[in-house]
């Protein structure tokens, strides 16, 4: 299929500014529901007025943010349909599953919650309205569960859950158990959560002190500071914790992303971790050494191994070992992956022929060569068929640079590098907040305040960055090493995917202001005004 690549970049770029929109609200609802949900415990367990005008005031934030994340998800998903069909049909199966799930279990839990949270306060019971303001928590994050589970196939396809049916030529599941219980898709939905919750208790702890700074509304800024820290600091240890079992498993699973977010073009025993760094846009094919790779840089020696293979000084491969190959580590070169993949496209070709034409054998034949074992681990019970790798067939082509197999390492570097280190950031906010609360000085702390306020904007900052390098890190792939992003594409004129772009650009940017103006006016009413 022929793609127009300026059609494919559009639609790469509307996809991208409709995910980052989205993701504005999403990790903002993950962590709000939680904090509500405590608060609303406080008030129902002490029976006290002022709490319940603290949970009114948050959920009110709450069900702003929640109702434009849910408009601009049901957009994204449209999306898949629009611009990326051929992605759809190929994967669909499997990529479509959890997603179904999600809008039937996670979807319809939010819808029914939602309604009794937010307008069931004097038509309820305290216990119902609690229990629905905790299953409505519940429901946001298991709804990012199932997604992360489809992203988690996304990033890790895997023939213990799904395979390519030569018949249909599409990805098929075959294991729906294994499908979501993947280390990558569960580690990947623990960071997010984690940091959709770090997120809240910055946004909480800032507004707070905000109010602190403006001798407003002391004792309510005092309580849900309270909360926010306690929550915070326990969120942001955990994000630390579970990034750190997170890039384990993208080193042993997406090498080239790994690499790239390192700036490792050239594969080390002891491989060091960048901590501060500026590094080039090289080929990987061109580089010698990867003192090549930056204008400057800040090592930690060994601590790439250690990150990524729990050995300090175990080898990890550099972009140019998994482009040329490295023969002593057992990685193949590009050029043979390719020549494989090619093979498998040649035997579903012979097949469908074959299949037309009503040749039994010749069906046979080409099936058995598809899906014939060329690499296996006994001992850990993996097999490696030609199937696996029909990706690897599209860059075949001798035309086509062999340094597009990886991610642009810049963009993936920086990324990576500032979510990591806004992350440690965000723990220290929060330790010196909770001693300052701890020791009673936090409402005199105006260090700590202003710190806190100035930090409100950061952890979105944060969390764009580092989805941007789970999307960015993946490429040149929609389905790591199964299906190319240009053999991704709908293939539609560029003017329609243009249109649709700039028109939904204008909708977000409407209510964007339109959220800020909302956000802005209830902070400056305060809890009073929340109801």
């Amino acid at each position: 299929m022929h793609v127009d690549l300026t059609m494919l970049e559009w639609a790469r770029a509307q996809f991208a500014m409709t995910a980052l929109f989205h993701f504005f609200f999403v990790p903002f609802t993950l962590g709000m529901s939680f904090i509500v949900a405590f608060f609303e415990t406080i008030y129902v367990k002490t029976g006290k007025q002022e709490w319940k005008e603290i949970t009114q005031f948050w959920q009110l934030i709450f069900g702003i943010n929640f109702a434009l994340g849910l408009s601009t998800g049901i957009i994204h998903e449209f999306e898949f349909g629009t611009n990326w069909s051929t992605y759809s049909w190929v994967v669909g199966d499997l990529f479509g599953a959890p997603l179904a799930v999600e809008g039937i279990v996670a979807f319809f839990m939010e819808a029914t919650f939602a309604a009794i949270s937010f307008f069931g306060w004097k038509r309820v019971s305290k216990g119902v309205h609690l229990a629905s303001s905790w299953l409505l928590a519940i429901g946001s994050n298991l709804s990012a569960l199932w997604i992360l589970i489809a992203n988690g196939f996304m990033q890790h396809p895997s023939n213990e859950f799904g395979f390519f049916n030569i018949d249909t030529s599409r990805l098929e599941m075959t294991n729906f158990w294994a499908l979501i219980t993947q280390p990558v898709a569960q580690v990947k939905f623990l960071h997010v959560v984690s940091a959709g919750y770090t997120l809240a208790s910055i946004f909480v702890l800032g507004i707070s002190s905000l109010y602190l700074l403006k001798g407003k509304h002391v004792e309510f800024a005092k309580k849900s500071a309270t909360v926010a820290a306690a929550f915070g600091l326990i969120s942001s240890i955990f994000v630390a914790v579970i990034g750190d079992e997170h890039a384990y498993e993208v080193a042993n699973t997406q090498p080239t992303k790994i690499a790239s977010a390192e700036g490792l073009y050239v594969g080390e025993k002891g491989a060091p971790i960048v901590a501060f760094g500026i590094p080039k846009n090289l080929k990987a094919t061109e580089v010698t050494s990867n003192e090549e790779g930056f204008a400057f840089k800040i090592e930690l020696p060994k601590m790439l191994s250690l990150l990524g293979k729990r050995n300090p000084n175990a080898f990890v491969p550099g972009l140019k070992d998994l482009v040329n190959g490295n023969e002593e580590y057992g990685i193949w070169p590009l050029s043979k992956l390719a020549a494989v993949g090619k093979e498998a496209k040649d035997d579903l070709l012979k097949y469908h022929e074959a299949k037309k034409a009503g040749d039994t054998a010749a069906m046979e034949a080409a099936k058995a060569d598809f899906y014939k074992v060329i690499w296996e681990d006994p001992k850990n019970g993996i097999k490696l068929t030609k199937a696996d790798l029909i990706g690897y067939g599209y860059f075949a082509n001798p035309n086509i640079d062999p340094n597009l197999i990886y991610p642009p390492v810049p963009p993936v570097f920086y990324a990576f590098h500032i979510m990591v280190g806004l992350g440690f950031w965000f723990i220290l906010l929060f330790l010196l907040a909770y001693v300052s609360i701890l020791k009673g000085t936090f409402v005199q702390n105006k260090l700590v305040q202003r710190l806190a306020v100035i930090s409100v904007p950061l952890p979105w900052i944060a969390t764009s960055f580092g989805w941007m390098t789970a999307e960015i890190g993946r490429q040149p792939w929609t389905v790591f090493g199964v299906l190319p992003t240009a053999e991704s594409v709908t293939p539609i004129a560029l003017q329609n995917v243009q249109a649709t772009f700039f028109m939904f650009l204008t909708a977000f940017v409407i209510l964007g202001i339109a959220e800020l103006k909302i956000l802005f006016t209830v902070v400056k009413n305060g809890p009073k005004g929340a109801h």
